[in-house]
């Protein structure tokens, strides 16, 4: 029986894993992740109940119902460093025993649905659509740290990438990950899909200037040129491929769903950044409790 070592889990004086302040009968198996921390509770006020309401730092969680649907919202503050806490500790909440410090026989998978904000990098997709994102690509090196491999069409499509954006200038490492079929399914209607890139940055690695020059600055251009077959990038932010890379190595369903607030080709932004990201929710949170 392998133990994994206080050092290596921390479980705080209650009993809950130590960023999220989280107990596993707190958690649903159903999970959307924010951003915002205060974008929580734009998400649970559409809840018929609330039973939970917990934060730490940047993680504030809300557990409730929608219907019969459980459902949990935790917020993830900004970044692929912050999807590795979240991540991880969600999965330690349903497949990690707290009490023995030893992984369970029956592993569970949970579903984690990312609702977020993000720039366009296509002319055509309009400020204040929607985006369900079929891949991501990372740029931020997160999951290079884990042991992971690839099927043949996320090959493909990393080579072929590499060699338009010529990331691999700058010695960067992208790794890609890819949606759940089965939840990508359910927002068709509405939604552009596509690939996301994620930068680990909001400046400089998303190809913006202002004090500082870019040791890659026709970057973004590159990024909005790209095309595989049917697959081209048409947005960038900050959590998709952390959550699509190690979702699919722990096993969970997991799907990124965007509302444009800018668009990075026409210069466009959104008259109402909170009115774009209600819509989202709303919309999605129809479905969510269908699933």
């Amino acid at each position: 029986m392998n133990v994994i070592a206080e050092s290596e889990l921390v479980i705080n004086s209650r009993g809950a894993v130590y960023h999220l302040d989280l107990r596993p009968e707190e958690i649903a198996h159903t999970v959307i992740t924010v951003g915002d921390p205060d974008r929580v509770a734009e998400v649970s006020k559409y809840f018929d109940d609330i039973e939970l309401q917990m934060q730490h730092r940047e993680f504030v969680t809300h557990t409730g119902y929608i219907g019969k649907k459980r459902i949990s919202v935790v917020s993830s503050g900004i970044g692929p460093d912050n999807i590795d806490i979240v991540l991880n500790e969600l999965d330690a909440l349903v497949n990690i025993d707290l009490n023995t410090r030893t992984i369970k026989q029956e592993l569970t998978a949970l579903v984690i649905i990312r609702l977020g904000t993000s720039g366009a990098l296509q002319a055509d997709i309009p400020v204040d659509g929607f985006i369900a994102s079929t891949h991501g690509i990372g740029i931020d090196n997160l999951l290079n740290f884990y042991r992971h491999g690839y099927n043949g069409e996320e090959e493909q499509l990393l080579k072929h990438f590499v060699a338009h954006t010529q990331t691999d200038v700058n010695s960067i490492k992208p790794y890609i990950g890819t949606a759940s079929v089965t939840l990508l399914k359910h927002f068709v209607t509405g939604f552009h899909q596509g690939i996301t890139l994620t930068a680990p940055g909001f400046y400089g690695p998303q190809g913006r200037v202002l004090r500082l020059g870019l040791t890659n600055p026709g970057f973004m251009e590159r990024l909005s040129t790209f095309s595989y077959g049917s697959h081209r990038v048409i947005n960038c932010e900050m959590e998709t491929s952390a959550i699509y890379g190690l979702g699919k190595l722990l096993g969970h369903h997991c799907l990124s769903l965007n509302a444009v607030v800018n668009n990075r080709v026409t210069k466009k932004y959104t008259s109402d950044v909170k009115q774009s990201a209600k819509r989202l929710i709303e919309h999605a949170l129809q479905t969510i409790e269908s699933i």
